[in-house]
């Protein structure tokens, strides 16, 4: 099964070179409009018929070498399909941000351990930063069409890399462990060995509350700096929950080694549950990454050959492990205590939640494998 996933690598360009990046790049963009305007006039989606129509104006007015003013058609178009598959109505469609995209061995390659870039002046060589990201130069993964981005004064290329990883297959799975994640403890682990791994959020609680007076400190101002600076901050805030994110997942993969199979909740309506929620609290329950929790534990196990199921989240923490009674008194939230109102098993809820999770995983590998 391919697998793909998107690289994000830090380039380092001399000056002379940052100067002709930047000027590719807004040569690039003002020619995707350019050709975003003639798309919205004339509802022509055909490469063929753009390619008639644009060329010779971007080659001439913009400079663009062949195979980027090819590419800027392929761009726009691409955005003008996703505007109509997504239902949105007929709309001009403005590049503002400098990005460029460049096609595998004809705008960027890789030559003697540099990326040779196409530009506006020809070739130029850049050394890179794979940053833990070796694995992905080792000959194996395949290189699709990249994108040049310049944020924040720095040069990016986030490049999709596809390969071909086989599934685990549940009869070569070794153990399971169930993942309950949740705001009090990011992530609590319980494997088949019955031990327990808490993953503490208390520092990650606190920034998000933090962000969360933030946000309303300057949305009650209410000014242009404030609206600026709120959309800053939503910039921040998201790149630390995907690091977060990152590291927890890392850990994971790394702690239970191959052939694991984890177990998760399916989140995906927490959002639409936030009416059971107190309002003091819903930022904080609603905010957290959950999803992008799970993708990342998804492709970082099968790297690892191991594998990610996610269950329904019904009773994971009101029944008890032990005898299975389910009770909505056997768990006291405000305390994050669980006692079963039969067997009188007592626990953490979130490491409740985590061993019923772990035991529809085992569930889930004998129905797998007694299959006819």
């Amino acid at each position: 099964m391919d697998m793909t996933l998107t690289a994000k690598i830090k380039i380092y360009p001399t000056a002379e070179q940052a100067e002709v990046l930047k000027a590719t790049l807004s040569a690039y963009r003002q020619a995707c409009n350019a050709v975003s305007v003639v798309i919205f006039d004339t509802k022509v989606l055909a490469q063929a018929k753009l390619h008639d129509m644009t060329y010779r104006l971007l080659r001439s007015n913009y400079a663009l070498r062949s195979q980027m003013a090819q590419s800027v058609i392929k761009t726009v178009i691409a955005r003008y399909r996703s505007l109509k598959s997504n239902g949105h109505e007929w709309t001009l469609v403005r590049f503002k941000k400098p990005e460029y995209d460049l096609v595998w061995n004809r705008d960027y390659s890789i030559v003697q351990g540099l990326f040779s870039v196409n530009t506006l002046e020809g070739r130029i060589k850049v050394p890179f930063e794979p940053k833990g990201m070796e694995q992905y130069f080792d000959g194996s993964w395949m290189f699709g069409t990249a994108k040049l981005v310049y944020k924040h004064n720095k040069f990016f290329l986030h490049i999709p890399m596809t390969k071909t990883i086989p599934t685990v297959d549940e009869h070569n799975i070794r153990q399971v462990v169930g993942v309950d994640v949740g705001v009090n403890f990011l992530a609590v682990a319980y494997d088949s060995q019955g031990k327990t791994t808490f993953f503490n959020g208390r520092k990650i609680k606190h920034m998000r509350a933090k962000y969360k007076r933030m946000r309303k400190n300057l949305q009650q101002k209410g000014t242009a700096s404030a609206r600026r600076k709120l959309k800053t901050i939503g910039q921040r805030e998201n790149r630390w929950m995907t690091d977060v994110n990152h590291a927890v997942t890392k850990a994971l993969v790394r702690q239970y080694g191959e052939r694991t199979l984890f177990v998760l909740e399916d989140l995906t309506g927490i959002r639409e549950k936030t009416e059971r929620v107190r309002i003091h609290d819903r930022y904080e329950t609603v905010s957290w990454a959950f999803y992008q929790f799970r993708q990342m534990l998804e492709y970082k196990a099968r790297l690892h050959g191991s594998k990610v199921i996610v269950v329904a989240p019904h009773y994971t923490s009101l029944t008890c492990p032990k005898c299975g009674h389910t009770e909505k008194a056997n768990r006291k939230k405000r305390t994050h205590t669980f006692c079963c109102r039969t067997c009188g098993y007592t626990s953490n809820d979130d490491r409740i939640g985590a061993m019923n999770l772990q035991r529809k995983g085992i569930e889930y590998i004998v129905e797998e494998t007694t299959k006819a």
